[in-house]
């Protein structure tokens, strides 16, 4: 495999510590006495003019005066002098540096201009730099300590549990998080293969370290816990990088409250928030969202430790019949299939259980059988049976001396499963259980929820897909030119749409009462709406009329509209009323695009009309899409069923709706630079074959 550009960062052959000290109870000296502690195979060069040596190594007064090649270099020394030591190091031809010391852009003013500076060296010398205000790395494969976090110290007396085959790599915006995240992975004896904390980002940002997880042969699981991202276009790539490699991404997105929500026009808009943006990155990729640590670990482990299931069918083996069925309660909410057993299969079980237990589902075995060997021949049962997908074993692990399987016949089966075959205990796991059972391979869940949710997202995540990608150059496709107005009226929207080639029903725009001669030629009834690009939610100003008969009522009609608009708005631009024939009735859904600050153009679907913003009921992918991928975000809706023909009506036309969706994505995403938001709600959706109506369109430009 060609060498990654971070390859000299994560596993150094040599590590300067700038700012080393002999006090191991202030950071710089946790981090010397970390980095040796853990056994690091290269060689170490203290840097600290105040000093000749610390313990057995040469101190050296400068990183020049080394003398040999540097691979890593740590900085922690007061903010000030951080750049100086940084212009020393790429002088000296250091390749990497890890700025531990925090007082920079996250204090702002003076500070943040020298994060910059910093940034600005970076890019003119070719040094990689992680920070600053970080907390360093762990590698464990090859024990490399680049970092104080307490939770790399080695204790004797604890030795390291390793229950899972494959290593989870974690980055992390929040160093204390990502160690944090793993402490509890180590304590559940998952593999840990890397653990970066990102710091400020001045040049390495989250979306290389996550480009460096989906090429590492040590990396088999990914988990992130992020605040926001710097370097987006970086960042998609490396998600791209990861799907195709197969490496499932757990991700932990905070700032979701809605502080960081903003003003917005349209439902769509305001619907979406700004975390919309990263929903939508996160399912084109197949990312596992999580909103919780133990949740997220939970999540990492199983997918560390089994293999993607066949299906959702799952079988619960439980040696108490109340921790069975709340175990069957848990995955049921979380939508996987508990079956009853087939009866050869019941009564294979039956064979092997006693005569108050139960075979069906949950298998209740009771404490008897495991003291029989009944827990372990049945799991071999159910592991050849083709009728479930995963094996859930609900046992008790509080023992100091004993565990509910034997060692020797149970570690053959976990290292060649087929399906998941994943152990809860609902007691606190005593030390002893859970390295015995790490020594097979074998990782003691303790949460019932989170155990729950990572059963569900190993499922999901063994259904996806990566979407092709979308090609922007289709032969014959023009789209308007020229700059656009902050917001465009109903009538304008519908006339961009038009020109961009999207259908839209034959309208007249009548700007006084005189024009309202030209109503002959249509076809009554009609709608009449208020057009005004000051008045951008027609209905809130009663600027809307249905139904209008014949031209009589539509004369009174305009009267009454004009009035209503200028005294809900005194000072709003009037164009005049837009008049349409009525739409067919249909399943009414919402089209629209946001123009997010980080990843670009946004499309989404979701039920419209009146319950928008009611139920809320949207999906999310960046724009552009295809037909096909807008029919997945169709079938991933709550009220897909409304247009799957439910409780008997007609099935709706859902081709129509998903080219449309296409269509509306490829618009925005062509026109980034001057559409910031499009919506088509409702869109009316007719039976199969008869197409799409578009009822109301709203279109904000960029300004």
């Amino acid at each position: 495999m060609p060498k990654h550009p971070l390859d000299s960062f994560f596993s150094p052959d040599s590590i300067a510590i700038i700012g080393a000290s002999r006090d191991d109870k202030k950071i710089p000296g946790l981090l010397l006495t970390f980095l040796r502690r853990n056994g690091f195979a290269g060689t170490i060069y203290p840097v600290n003019p105040s000093c000749d040596s610390i313990g057995d190594l040469t101190c050296y007064p400068s990183i020049a005066a080394i003398g040999k090649a540097v691979d890593l270099a740590i900085v922690i020394i007061p903010a000030r002098a951080v750049l100086g030591a940084l212009q020393e190091c790429a002088a000296a031809g250091v390749k990497n540096a890890i700025v531990i010391s925090s007082g920079f852009a996250e204090e702002g003013g003076e500070s943040a201009d020298m994060q910059a500076e910093i940034a600005e060296l970076a890019r003119r010398t070719g040094m990689r730099i992680s920070g600053p205000n970080a907390e360093g790395f762990y590698n464990e494969p090859q024990r490399i300590a680049a970092t104080f976090s307490p939770t790399v110290d080695v204790k004797p007396d604890a030795p390291r549990l390793l229950a899972t085959p494959r290593r989870v790599g974690i980055v992390a915006q929040s160093g204390g998080i990502g160690f944090a995240i793993y402490n509890r992975a180590k304590a559940m004896g998952v593999a840990v293969s890397k653990v970066i904390s990102t710091g400020n980002e001045s040049d390495l940002a989250a979306g290389e370290f996550l480009d460096y997880m989906a090429q590492d042969a040590d990396t088999d699981v990914i988990l992130m816990f992020i605040e926001g991202i710097r370097d987006p276009q970086v960042f998609m790539a490396a998600a791209q990088r990861a799907a195709e490699s197969g490496k499932p991404v757990i991700v932990t997105k905070v700032g979701r409250s809605g502080a960081g929500e903003r003003a917005a026009a349209s439902h769509t808009a305001s619907m979406a928030g700004w975390t919309a943006a990263y929903d939508a990155v996160f399912a084109k990729y197949g990312f596992i969202v999580s909103h919780d640590l133990d949740e997220a670990v939970a999540i990492a482990a199983a997918f560390a430790s089994a293999p993607f299931p066949r299906g959702d069918r799952v079988a619960i083996v439980t040696v108490s019949g109340g921790a069975g069925a709340w175990m069957a309660d848990t995955l049921a909410a979380e939508g996987l299939q508990i079956p009853e057993l087939p009866d050869a299969l019941q009564a294979q079980v039956r064979a092997l259980i006693p005569s108050y237990g139960s075979p069906r589902n949950p298998v209740d075995i009771t404490a008897q059988a495991v003291h029989s060997g009944g827990l372990q021949k049945i799991v071999e049962l159910l592991e050849r049976s083709d009728d479930v997908d995963i094996i859930v074993v609900v046992v008790s692990l509080s023992s100091e001396t004993r565990i509910p399987v034997k060692q020797d016949e149970i570690r053959p089966l976990i290292a060649a499963q087929r399906k998941p075959i994943l152990f809860f205990t609902y007691t606190l796991p005593s030390l002893f259980a859970r390295a015995e059972l790490a020594e097979s391979g074998i990782v003691a869940f303790p949460g019932i929820a989170a155990f729950g949710r990572a059963m569900s997202r190993l499922v999901s995540r063994s259904r996806f897909r990566l979407a092709t990608s979308v090609a922007m150059d289709g032969p014959g496709r023009t789209f308007p030119k020229g700059p656009l107005p902050a917001q465009l009226s109903e009538h304008e929207s519908k006339l961009l749409l038009r020109e961009a080639g999207i259908a839209v029903p034959q309208g007249v725009l009548v700007r006084d009462a005189s024009a309202l001669t030209a109503l002959s030629g249509v076809t009554f009834p009609v709608a009449m709406k208020i057009q005004s690009r000051d008045i951008p939610h027609k209905s809130e100003a009663g600027g809307v009329r249905i139904n209008v008969r014949d031209p009589e009522e539509a004369a009174a009609a305009f009267d009454e509209l004009i009035a209503r608009a200028r005294r809900f708005k005194p000072e709003a631009g009037i164009d005049g009323v837009l008049i349409e024939p009525m739409a067919r009735p249909g399943v009414e859904m919402i089209v629209g695009t946001v123009n997010d600050d980080t990843f670009g153009p946004i499309v989404m679907v979701g039920l419209g009309g009146i319950s928008t913003e009611l139920f809320r009921d949207v999906v999310y992918r960046p724009a552009p899409v295809d037909a096909a991928q807008a029919s997945a975000m169709i079938g991933e809706l709550k009220s897909a069923a409304l247009l799957n023909g439910f409780r008997g009506a007609p099935k709706a036309d859902t081709a129509a709706l998903a080219a449309l969706i296409a269509h509306v994505s490829r618009l925005a995403a062509e026109m980034k630079d001057r559409v910031s938001e499009i919506e088509i709600n409702p869109v009316r959706v007719h039976e199969e074959g008869a197409g799409i109506t578009i009822v109301d369109a709203l279109i904000a430009g960029r300004g």
